[in-house]
């Protein structure tokens, strides 16, 4: 799902860099409010397994590749701005050291992983749980898929409007692939779901639940 240089046409790179830019920004400042001392190595861990699954790439058509991409998984443990958060830091640093995904379609990238993947389908999945919090295998396996197959999506598009690849090409050939990947998304992040629940629940984000702050010593 990576994009490469070359790929996008300007006006595109543009018009995906903007709103991702808009988005991490805005999950920078969320960050102040929703990370504690807690979820901080719990953030450091999914983002070290969001990377080390990424780096897993199936080459697809049009100069792209498909991957697992851990969105929705994260969004379960550290709720949807941190997890677009999380997104970008990865795409970034895989981008500028590994040059996976050009440094022009950053911002695409983002776009279509972090703010689609994470931000949107799991702010989506969030809303699920707190309708049916009994059902979160379930709506992490739909929320998985669903993340993998909305990046697609959108990269194709990108891609079609870019005049790189025809939308007839790109378009199914992209979202036939990811439609298997994120099968293998979806038992992947069921799994790991089911390990957190068994073993440590409190570290599930718990959606509309005020974070708890640190009572200072002496405070009345």
């Amino acid at each position: 799902m990576h994009i490469p240089d070359g790929f996008l046409a300007n006006e595109v790179a543009l018009a995906c860099a903007v709103p991702a830019a808009i988005c991490v920004g805005v999950g920078i400042r969320r960050a102040d409010v929703e990370l504690d001392e807690r979820r901080v190595p719990l953030l450091g861990v999914t983002a070290a397994f969001i990377f080390a699954a990424q780096m897993l790439n199936f080459p697809v058509a049009g100069g792209t590749s498909g991957h697992l991409l851990g969105a929705t998984l994260a969004a379960i443990l550290l709720g949807p701005w941190l997890a677009c958060l999380v997104l970008a830091v990865v795409l970034t640093v895989q981008a500028f050291v590994f040059a996976d995904g050009g440094l022009t379609a950053l911002g695409a990238n983002v776009l279509n992983m972090g703010v689609i993947g994470a931000l949107l389908v799991g702010g989506l999945t969030t809303a699920a749980r707190s309708v049916a919090p009994k059902a979160t295998l379930a709506i992490s396996a739909v929320g998985a898929w669903l993340a993998v197959m909305a990046g697609a999506g959108a990269a194709s598009l990108e891609l079609a409007f870019s005049g790189t690849v025809p939308a007839e090409t790109v378009v199914p050939t992209m979202l036939g692939v990811h439609a298997l990947i994120g099968v293998g998304e979806a038992v992947v992040t069921v799994a790991a779901v089911s390990a957190v629940l068994l073993t440590r629940p409190d570290l599930i984000h718990r959606p509309h639940r005020p974070l708890a702050r640190p009572v200072l010593a002496g405070a009345r």
